[in-house]
């Protein structure tokens, strides 16, 4: 049991320790802490998924309510929760892009030089930015096939292009975001660059 302390407050173990994942010789990728001023705000995506997550729950309170008194459930529920847990996951997707948090294996992005590190995450960048224009650009077939071919959704008989409309738009989001990316890093590399010379 360790003696009480005389003071009320708390003493930190050791406070000329550096915050986790930082050097002291350059300064740390904004991974941690506020988010990077972007040209679009961010609050876009987070509204959004506080919408869908609204819809979601409001949409499952509601089929658990009519199942319990009338013992059915609406028909549409299951499709259109799909739909939104399919868009949610899109919209995070692309606020993780913006706020560069994405899925990436630290042993080698946070390995090595500042310089490297941020053109390892502009690399990164630019790949996450062609892929979701490809899939941006190979969805609008699938768009105007299902507009084109008047296709009905399986549950609720709506036309199919009401879902998948959302499909380009998204992506080209998510691609734009990672533009994004990859210039503010770009920048920041040239400043870095420009501060060791």
């Amino acid at each position: 049991m360790s003696p009480p302390q005389k003071s009320g407050r708390a003493a930190p173990d050791d406070a000329s320790a550096p915050p986790p994942h930082s050097t002291s010789s350059s300064p740390e990728l904004p991974m941690d802490g506020p988010d990077e001023p972007t040209r679009v705000p961010l609050a876009v995506e987070d509204w959004a998924t506080v919408v869908i997550m609204a819809l979601l729950a409001c949409i499952t309170f509601a089929n658990v309510l009519v199942r319990y008194f009338t013992d059915s459930s609406f028909a549409w529920t299951e499709e259109f929760s799909v739909f939104l847990m399919i868009l949610l996951a899109m919209v995070a997707g692309s606020a993780a892009v913006a706020r560069d948090r994405n899925i990436r294996i630290e042993y080698f992005s946070e390995a090595g030089s500042m310089t490297r590190r941020r053109r390892l995450a502009q690399f990164g960048a630019l790949m996450v930015a062609l892929l979701f224009f490809l899939m941006a650009a190979l969805s609008l077939r699938v768009v105007w096939d299902d507009y084109r071919f008047e296709e009905t959704s399986p549950g609720i008989g709506v036309p199919q292009w009401w879902y998948s409309v959302w499909l380009p738009i998204v992506s080209t989001a998510i691609a734009l975001r990672a533009v994004g990316l990859f210039v503010r890093r770009g920048r920041e590399a040239h400043r870095v660059e420009g501060d060791q010379q």
